[in-house]
């Protein structure tokens, strides 16, 4: 019996409009913003006088799904790697576009190293950073200028921790003679945004087109990320960079990052998105490009790895057979994706289940598209194997996993390969 009349609305992201920018490396292109899809960005942490370790660690990078990686031009010497660090990676095929972040000395960097300032796809330029006094317009104006000389996109990139002090400053004085002034978080926020529209709105008096031009106001408060974001969308139509600035290690990390960006993402706001992890020691630097496909894929933005459902365990499952088997197929398919996206178009969209017991492992089995349901402590010792939600077989005896492996390859090439050869 239906409780009421009306069905429950299905939830979807909304949509911002925005402008739409267009990243080039060589034949690469990648849209930010306007009818694209939210793209995934990270940064390497290597020195990047360090041609070859920091190439290979964009490699990674762009493997694991980074549609754009930013690295540090810092130095002469840093500027002088670029050109190396772009050729190495056209020499191993990887032509994702590579982002210069720019502070202070940016300017000269790409006035007096041309080579750098053409092998970049786009420049970073955090307005706090560019000088102080009459040097700041200046410095500001000629990175502009390098851009459009190069046809360049850039990304004015305000942040918290290098703020513009002058126009806090100035903002702080002129609230304090507000009849009711703003609490000193607010007056930060009209700072922040003042800073980052206003820098935009120079650069498009230079004649640097609009579109061209991408915006970022980072801090590292769940909410202040959120309520800031919430008026710049309203603000302006720039397309939009989210991330939280010092997001912090592991699980913290994570959950902050999560948290501010699935509520932007959901009410449309957001164009490129960053996880600023610190990453644990040892850790590759890939868990967060990991993360942020995993939001995006959670809220239906994107799809980017076969998506694998597992059950959190109870007393039915003291055996840690499932929690294996599915630890190895996530890893399994994580690592062959560099391979599969060319090779089995659509084999992201694929969902596999690996259940523990017969208390859901069957329903959720026959909703993925090939799901496994294990048995549980006292169940009898049989493993039904669920394909396009019918039961196809029953797997036994100690090479489950292995055999689970093969089905699913199977699967893959089955479906996906087909499609690919059409």
């Amino acid at each position: 019996m239906l409780l009421t009349s009306d069905p429950v609305p299905v939830s979807t992201p909304a949509r911002h409009s925005t402008l739409q920018a267009v990243v080039r490396n060589g034949e690469r292109v990648v849209t930010i913003g306007g009818d694209a899809p939210v793209r995934v960005q990270s940064m390497t942490n290597t020195d990047t006088v360090d041609a070859i370790g920091t190439a290979i660690q964009v490699k990674e990078l762009a493997q694991a799904g980074s549609e754009l990686v930013r690295i540090t031009v810092n130095t002469p010497e840093a500027a002088q790697a670029v050109p190396y660090i772009r050729e190495q990676l056209d020499r191993m095929g990887i032509d994702v576009p590579l982002i210069g972040d720019f502070h202070y000395n940016g300017h000269r960097l790409l006035t007096e190293f041309p080579d750098c300032a053409q092998a970049l796809s786009k420049y970073r330029i955090n307005p706090g950073n560019v000088g102080k006094g009459d040097k700041k317009d200046k410095q500001f104006g000629q990175m502009i200028e390098a851009a459009m000389r190069w046809d360049k996109p850039v990304r004015i990139g305000v942040n918290w921790g290098s703020l513009d002090q002058e126009l806090l400053a100035g903002m702080m004085d002129e609230n304090s003679r507000r009849s009711e002034p703003w609490s000193g978080q607010q007056v930060m926020y009209e700072a922040l945004m003042a800073s980052a529209i206003g820098s935009a709105e120079r650069a498009v008096e230079m004649g640097m087109p609009k579109h061209q031009i991408l915006l970022s106001c980072k801090v590292s408060g769940v909410q202040d990320l959120i309520a800031v974001y919430r008026a710049l969308a309203q603000r302006c139509n720039y397309p939009l960079h989210l991330g939280l600035t010092e997001a912090g290690m592991g699980t913290k990390g994570t959950v902050a990052s999560t948290a501010a960006l699935s509520v932007l993402l959901q009410e449309g706001i957001g164009d490129t998105i960053r996880v600023s992890l610190t990453p644990q020691p040892g850790e590759s630097r890939t868990q967060e490009v990991v993360i942020a496909s995993e939001i995006l894929q959670a809220l239906g933005l994107r799809t980017f790895v076969p998506s694998v459902t597992a059950c959190p365990g109870c007393g039915r499952t003291t055996s840690s057979t499932f929690q294996e088997l599915a630890k190895q197929i996530d890893d399994f398919l994580r690592a062959q994706m560099p391979v599969w996206r060319e090779q089995y178009p659509g084999v992201e969209t694929m969902k596999v289940a690996v259940m523990g017991c017969i208390v859901n492992g069957p329903g959720e089995s026959k909703h993925a598209d090939i799901g496994i349901s294990l048995p549980g402590t006292g169940e009898a010792p049989a493993a039904p194997v669920y394909i396009d939600g019918e039961k196809a077989l029953t797997l036994r005896g100690e090479g489950i996993a292995a055999e689970f492996q093969q089905l699913v390859n199977r699967y893959i090439e089955d479906r996906f390969g087909a499609s690919s050869a059409q």
